[in-house]
């Protein structure tokens, strides 16, 4: 097993433009790339990485293609040169954050009447859709008047979600991202900060590392076999909600 020092790559997605966003909030020299042939040409410069899928829970796919690209790229090097963390979160802990960003604003001012969500449009429907679910729960015990969704290049957009609001009745908005991409700063609208900092997003990477090099010292498991399976076990499930979809519609 080497015992060289791996340095650390971050795998993007739709979360974080292809990973523009996490080296906008970590700064230069952060290796950020997009999962697949970015992230491949990526490995080839490194003895030795460790390779941290960066989601919030919204792309449930990164980590099977961070696995596909990491076997890809080390067919020929040596165990253990490469290993797979575990990805940043998950969409639990997407809506404990933003509701940790809208406590932040409400203590410095009022509650808003209404918190609109924005976040990058995952080109996914089911990707989507959750975020939507991540705004309902978000809504679950705070004292705001409602939660409405925004989705930077798709629908609904930001104009449109901040539209809605006031025809009903919102004159104070809070917005807040959903994603690694900073929100953007509007006239009459209140607006969350990065939903991560740079100092938690950076600990937060260094335990996902951490978790990994100690799983590849003990049990000899580098996490590509698992990135693998939970790729397959995602798949499985949509194919198994999409044949319940068809059997619904043609019931009759």
């Amino acid at each position: 097993m080497t015992t060289r020092p791996r340095d650390v790559l971050l795998a993007a997605g739709h979360e974080s433009l292809g990973g523009a966003s996490l080296r906008d909030l970590l700064g230069p020299g952060t290796e950020a790339h997009a999962a697949g042939r970015d992230l491949a040409a990526a490995v080839r410069d490194h003895a030795g990485a460790v390779i941290v899928p960066m989601t919030l829970g919204r792309d449930p796919d990164l980590a099977a293609t961070a696995a596909q690209t990491l076997a890809w790229a080390g067919r020929d090097r040596t165990p253990g040169d490469l290993l797979l963390a575990e990805p940043l979160g998950s969409t639990e802990h997407l809506v404990g954050w933003i509701k940790a960003a809208i406590g932040r604003v409400m203590r410095a001012g009022p509650p808003p009447q209404a918190v609109l969500l924005s976040a990058p449009a995952a080109g996914r429907p089911e990707e989507d859709a959750e975020l939507f679910k991540v705004a309902h729960l978000v809504g679950q015990g705070l004292p705001v008047g409602w939660v409405e969704v925004a989705l930077t290049g798709g629908r609904p957009d930001v104009p449109e979600s901040l539209g809605r609001c006031r025809l009903l009745g919102a004159s104070d908005v809070l917005l807040v991202p959903a994603s690694f991409v900073t929100a953007p700063e509007l006239d009459g609208v209140r607006t969350a900060g990065p939903l991560l900092g740079p100092a938690g997003l950076a600990a937060l990477i260094r335990d996902r590392v951490a978790t990994a090099e100690r799983r590849w010292r003990l049990d000899g498991d580098d996490g590509l076999t698992r990135g693998g399976r939970a790729a397959h076990h995602h798949h499985d499930h949509e194919h198994e909600h999409n044949s319940l979809e068809r059997a619904t519609f043609h019931v009759g």
